[in-house]
């Protein structure tokens, strides 16, 4: 019981010492099984696996892509102002889940470490990380979904040219 009480107080420290990193242009990750960039991206809020692809790719493209042409599209003052809802609320949910996804991995990381999981445990750790690789995804994609009921179908035929001459 020790050794779990200390493994989720280690867990909670590092959250808050990952809560304060600078934005530099690489993070070390202090954790073995996950790669700088992996690290990084979670920290920062990118989408290192390109979970919007589903919808780009059948045109529902995603805010934050299509705010970068808002002159050339031609974007009203109020498609504007709800795009930047999206985007902001887009960035708060990949960094909260960015956070959530690394403390999983650490207390994973720990359980094996500290030799205290067994079979449920390990059960219960590997399932959420997926629930929150799922939430992740469908947070992006959901942001892809509104932002097609935002643009007219010339504008997506448009930001879709762009896109391909970018």
């Amino acid at each position: 019981m020790k050794k779990l009480l200390f493994a989720i107080f280690f867990v909670s420290f590092f959250n808050k010492v990952c809560a304060q990193t600078t934005d530099s242009t690489i993070i070390h990750s202090p954790l073995k099984t996950m790669s700088d960039t992996q690290y990084t991206a979670l920290i920062k809020g990118e989408d290192l696996y390109n979970m919007a692809l589903a919808g780009e790719l059948n045109h529902y493209p995603s805010p934050d892509k299509v705010i970068k042409f808002k002159k050339e599209l031609g974007l009203s003052p109020v498609q504007i102002d709800r795009l930047d809802v999206i985007n902001k609320e887009l960035r708060r949910k990949k960094l909260e889940m960015g956070l959530i996804i690394i403390k999983n991995e650490r207390v994973l990381d720990s359980i094996f470490k500290y030799h205290i999981l067994n079979n449920g445990s390990l059960i219960f750790y590997t399932n959420r990380y997926g629930l929150y690789q799922g939430e992740l995804r469908n947070v992006i994609l959901q942001a892809c979904l509104v932002t097609r009921t935002i643009l007219t179908s010339q504008q997506i035929t448009r930001f879709e040219a762009l896109e391909k001459a970018d």
